[in-house]
């Protein structure tokens, strides 16, 4: 009993070693989304801060400023989905390759 135990605490200590360079690699990861057919651009890094904000020219004015609006909403907010199941996925990539039991990771 006492060896298995051993064994979860070195893989639970090889988990956070891995999970601390996730963090780091979080801050160099981008992801870019779009929205109103590419009228609005947004980019943002693994720690959901945004780093770009485009917006067309060409829908810039009084009248469209509700929906721009609503465009710079859409854009970001997928960016920062695209984030979530970017972290899911390294997450996953992760939590099996450790074999951890269930509720551990």
């Amino acid at each position: 009993m006492k060896g298995g135990m051993g064994k979860i605490m070195k893989q639970v200590q090889k988990a956070q070693a891995q999970m601390a360079k996730m963090q780091e690699r979080l801050g160099e990861i981008t992801v870019q989304s779009s929205s109103g057919g590419g009228a609005v651009k947004a980019e943002m890094n693994g720690h959901k801060e945004l780093l770009a904000l485009q917006i067309d020219p060409e829908v810039l004015s009084e009248e469209n400023r509700e929906m721009v609006e609503d465009l710079i909403l859409a854009a970001v907010n997928e960016a920062s989905k695209k984030v979530d199941e970017m972290i899911n996925s390294e997450m996953q990539k992760l939590a099996g390759g450790l074999n951890l039991p269930p509720g551990m990771f």
